[in-house]
């Protein structure tokens, strides 16, 4: 046991130690994913960030930033719950910054809020990110993604997603027979299991009588992919896993619950169908874990819980590295398709499709265009300025701003 000197001296010594490391610049080597990532070089002119407002038209919430006479507008999902978050921590770390320096105001407003964690902080950052890459995109006059790299892809081919668990298996198979037929969508995901279910089904014998289905309904010719949400245990993850193989589907997403990891990895190594993972994660260390230990095979950062399109592309980038792809999770369509849309067009590992809700035709609304149909499997990208949506300003006009 140690001794009170020896507990002093230990702590003096420690003392003088950061004394003298403060006087010679920190030893630190930042990680390769975090090297610049976005070329602003079109950008001539700094874009003061004049203000960051929190719109509500309806039911719908948008965030606006303006700058350099212009403004980007981005629509939220589920921001109504995190709105103190956002306009209290995140949007004043982002105020009278150079938007050019996007990349830097990401990394700030983290080391500002670290003791934050998860969707609650992480989606209000996206946003955030998100208005200010649309703003860019419009001052530059060139879609948002051009600012990652060349753009290799003018429409991304998506799977179908959205399934549920409160059908019956027939039913919800009906679902994406008739949502093939009338999209051309060459892949399809169902939810299997009970979602954190601890080996339950959402109905006895619901998970066996779907995959067998899908497969017999849709054909051979059609992708398929399960995701259990976390519903199973290494063990029956892998009795699963091995259903999914027979079958011939492509992928098994979250067979365990996201953050035991020890038991993803068990399954991912037992099995040859690939394991994908990653939506509910949002530290960039953590991906990095997942990735050097083959935790998946293919990683899954959705681009508002893990704080944009730059923290995504990082992901991508060690991923890229370690030779796996990246199939982001994405839950919006619509008015909030651009970034998808434009992430997908210029990461290179992106996956042979890229996730996209549908459980019926879409409503066509009248305050955005262009709507972003799925036609021959695949939805085009936005060819327009910053993220490529425009939104009716009469309808913006007659929007409530937001205030804490």
């Amino acid at each position: 046991m140690i001794d009170r000197r020896s507990f002093l001296l230990a702590g003096a010594a420690a003392g003088m130690a950061c004394r003298m490391s403060a006087d010679r610049e920190p030893d630190y080597a930042a990680p390769a994913y975090e090297a610049p990532l976005l070329d602003f070089s079109t950008v001539k002119a700094p874009v003061r960030i004049e203000s960051i407002e929190l719109l509500r038209a309806g039911k719908e919430y948008f965030v606006r930033a303006t700058g350099g006479g212009l403004s980007g507008v981005v629509r939220t999902k589920q921001v109504e719950h995190y709105i103190p978050i956002l306009l209290d921590l995140v949007i004043p770390h982002f105020i009278g910054g150079d938007a050019r320096d996007l990349e830097a105001l990401i990394d700030l407003v983290y080391t500002k809020n670290y003791k934050i964690s998860g969707q609650a902080f992480w989606c209000p950052v996206a946003y955030v990110e998100q208005s200010l890459l649309d703003l860019l995109g419009r001052v530059a006059g060139k879609p948002a993604g051009s600012f990652f790299g060349p753009v290799t892809r003018t429409e991304i081919p998506v799977y179908l997603s959205g399934s549920g668990r409160e059908t019956t298996a027939e039913e919800e198979v009906d679902v994406y027979v008739r949502g093939v037929q009338a999209t051309g969508a060459k892949a399809v995901k169902f939810k299997i299991g009970g979602r954190m279910s601890r080996n339950a089904d959402a109905t006895p014998g619901r998970t066996a009588k779907l995959l067998d289905l899908a497969r017999r309904k849709l054909g051979d010719g059609i992708v398929l992919y399960a995701d259990a949400n976390g519903s199973y245990d290494a063990r029956k993850g892998i009795e699963i896993g091995r259903q999914l193989e027979k079958l011939g589907f492509q992928f098994f997403e979250e067979p365990c619950p996201w953050e035991e990891l020890t038991e993803t990895k068990k399954v991912a190594d037992a099995l040859d169908i690939p394991v994908a993972g990653g939506e509910c994660d949002h530290s960039l260390w953590r991906y990095q874990y997942m990735v050097e230990q083959r935790v998946v095979d293919i990683v899954q950062p959705d681009l508002n819980y893990n704080g944009g399109l730059i923290r995504a592309a990082r992901v991508a980038r060690m991923a890229r590295e370690a030779g796996l792809p990246i199939t982001p999770h994405n839950t919006q369509t619509g008015a909030s398709s651009g970034n998808i849309l434009q992430f997908a067009s210029v990461i290179p590992n992106t996956g042979p499709y890229m996730e996209y809700p549908w459980r019926r035709p879409p409503k066509q609304e009248s305050w955005f265009t262009p709507h972003f149909d799925v036609a021959g499997g695949a939805v085009p990208v936005p060819k327009g300025p910053g993220l490529g949506v425009e939104i009716d300003p009469d309808y913006l006009r007659k929007a409530e701003r937001i205030a804490t």
